[in-house]
């Protein structure tokens, strides 16, 4: 009965997060963004990001409402000192996701400022010069290291992480096109999640 109640929430935890996911990859495409700049024209196309960032906030809350509808049991709870070293991962994951923001314009980011019509240099600063995507890694690490879990709660980051990983290729394919042979000698010297402790030359 309960491995069936796990296979159970699997299915909608996993199916939710496959359509967020998949909805959330589909319309950060270069495709899609021609596609409006070309109907609607590039005045309407350069707030674009300000419409999806507005759009997938909205649809985060039912989302979570998946896993908090259904019923839950907690799998462990961390006691101290081990709590202790996980509340420090969960600071350090903070962290990359901070500094990673604190390296790129967060105005465009957010939508509240237009993206720039040609690319920019590929400048590697910060947490950038240890892993090629601080933030995906730092969220990772602070869901990851949760002091309580749940059996939804392991379901629901389990399939973020799976989203994380191949969303992440999805996006390196777009930044190949936009920054061309510097991002591909920087995918060669920088790995994608995992942090080195040092750098190849």
């Amino acid at each position: 009965m309960v491995e069936w109640a796990v296979w159970k929430h699997a299915v909608y935890i996993f199916g939710a997060v496959g359509v967020y996911g998949g909805l959330h990859s589909a319309l950060a495409s270069l495709k899609v963004k021609a596609w409006v700049a070309r109907v609607f024209g590039k005045s309407v196309a350069r707030w674009y990001r300000l419409g999806y960032n507005a759009l997938f906030t909205a649809l985060l809350f039912p989302l979570l409402a998946v896993p908090a509808a259904l019923p839950d049991w907690v799998l462990y709870t961390l006691r101290p000192p081990w709590r202790y070293g996980a509340v420090a991962l969960q600071v350090g994951g903070l962290w990359l996701a901070v500094d990673a923001a604190r390296r790129t314009d967060l105005w465009v980011f957010l939508g509240l400022k237009p993206e720039p019509q040609e690319a920019e240099v590929l400048v590697v600063r910060g947490a950038y010069r240890w892993v090629r995507h601080p933030m995906y890694t730092g969220s990772l690490l602070f869901l990851w290291a949760m002091p309580v879990m749940t059996l939804n709660s392991a379901l629901f980051y389990a399939a973020l992480t799976v989203y994380i990983v191949l969303g992440a290729h999805w996006e390196e394919q777009k930044l190949l096109a936009i920054y061309g042979a510097s991002y591909a000698r920087y995918r060669q010297q920088v790995p994608m999640l995992i942090p080195r402790l040092w750098r190849k030359a």
